[in-house]
């Protein structure tokens, strides 16, 4: 029997058992992963690994009290344990008024096909070419004189969700990627840098020799950094690190943080709060997305929206129990593992392009900063306070100039939020991606 035929009916009567034993509803996941991994430094291998893994939660519900409960044996007798600890947890936990499931009209009908998932996986010789070739490309690299290592690796996941309001369904996941990580220069004057590629499918990922050769440059274009000089000016991010400030972004519009009134944000629905003409866009159905996902956690239907809609903001990502708690509809973006409760999360993230190329961008700055590495997590998410060490390359005349390093960039996200500009190279990366982001009236501080 395989797991698309085996896990349905393991959910089923696991959720069958937990109303038996006193459940008034009931939900289940299981998860089943492989991964292959490699890392090799210096050209010589470190480790090849193999991980296969299987997991079940059951979450319970009584009344206004649920309990989530988690085992990685899924022999009868220990599913039957299983039943009955979720079942007295939650006959003892304090009531939630905004715990349980989905009614059955709020539950997806279609199962969209994302493309999330290559079916063909890697042998591991083909891992051990990818690693080598990436860091034998950094390592050629003129001035690079030593490495950290490389890694490619593979994973697929199945995951497949019941619940007693009716609702099943499953889909797989699958990720293939490459990197290394090499340093430039001698002694304490040695520079590190990185890059990788990471998609769905391994016919998308970028030559590991690029990726390498890309890495070995940008290690030794760090050489003999210096500090930089405090004042106000405009700070431009790399497209690799503006994504964060759309992660900040995200968790400001996170359901639990509005209910709590912790959110910076918390009072700015339907306000501007980005740039006049600016964009986000949260996709799930995006084909080969490394975040796509055709339903959520508590089986509702996902679907595209427009976090931001010309600079204003125009929802929250909500699970159900933040919906009920702000009195609003669920926005299906419930994310969840095997052994904790549903909690939102966004899906394939971004912010749209400007017009301008990253060169444009930067021509009529006279003095600046442009960051390729941040440090730190220095955010205030009530207030939007933000302080972050930074380094990059100093900005003059309208050019990249000499290294940074040592840095630290403040500003308030609401701000730096209305002061953004895109550049025009976004890449869909990470997952949760922007382009090359310029935010003027920031403050660096160094020498």
């Amino acid at each position: 029997m395989t797991p698309e035929t085996q896990d349905p009916e393991l959910l089923e009567d696991l959720i069958r058992k937990a109303r038996t034993a006193g459940a008034d509803s009931a939900d289940a996941l299981v998860a089943r992963s492989t991964a292959l991994s490699h890392a090799q430094r210096m050209g010589e291998l470190e480790q090849l690994e193999r991980e296969e893994s299987q997991d079940v939660g059951l979450r319970v519900f009584i009344g206004k009290r649920q309990a989530i409960v988690s085992s990685t044996d899924l022999g009868a007798k220990a599913l039957d344990e299983l039943v009955e600890r979720a079942v007295a947890m939650a006959r003892a936990v304090p009531e939630d008024p905004y715990c349980g499931l989905a009614e059955p009209e709020q539950l997806t009908r279609e199962i969209p096909d994302v493309e999330s998932c290559d079916p063909v996986e890697p042998s591991p010789e083909d891992l051990i070419e990818r690693a080598r070739l990436c860091e034998e490309a950094a390592r050629s690299v003129e001035g690079v004189t030593n490495s950290e290592g490389a890694e490619a690796g593979w994973g697929m996941t199945r995951v497949s969700l019941a619940a007693s309001n009716g609702f099943t369904g499953s889909y797989r996941v699958s990720s293939h990627s490459v990197g290394v990580s090499v340093l430039a220069g001698e002694g304490l004057d040695m520079q590190r840098d990185y890059d990788f590629s990471s998609k769905v499918f391994a016919g998308d990922l970028e030559d590991p020799a690029v990726v390498g050769r890309r890495a070995g440059e940008r290690a030794v274009n760090r050489l003999n950094p210096v500090k930089p000089k405090t004042g106000r000016v405009p700070i431009v991010y790399e497209s690799r690190v503006a994504n964060s400030l759309l992660r900040h972004f995200l968790g400001a519009i996170s359901g639990p943080s509005i209910a709590r009134g912790t959110s910076f944000l918390k009072d700015r629905m339907g306000e501007p709060v980005f740039a006049e003409g600016l964009r986000v866009i949260d996709d799930p159905h995006r084909k080969r997305g490394l975040r796509s996902r055709p339903f959520d956690s508590e089986g509702l239907p996902t679907k595209t929206r427009n976090l931001i809609e010309d600079g204003r903001l125009t929802t929250w990502l909500l699970d159900l129990a933040s919906a009920r708690q702000l009195d609003l509809e669920p926005t299906g973006h419930a994310s969840r593992g095997v052994s904790g409760p549903p909690g939102p999360s966004p899906s394939n993230v971004y912010l749209e392009p400007g017009r301008q190329s990253p060169e444009e961008m930067i021509a009529d700055i006279e003095e600046g900063f442009y960051v390729t590495e941040m440090i730190g997590m220095g955010v205030n998410g009530v207030t939007g306070d933000y302080s972050r060490g930074a380094s990059g390359y100093w900005i003059k005349d309208g050019k990249l100039t000499h290294p940074v390093s040592e840095a630290t960039i403040a500003g308030n996200l609401k701000t730096m939020f209305a002061n953004m500009t895109p550049a025009s190279d976004l890449k869909m990366i990470y997952g949760i991606d922007a382009p090359t982001l310029r935010v003027d009236g920031m403050t660096v501080a160094g020498s």
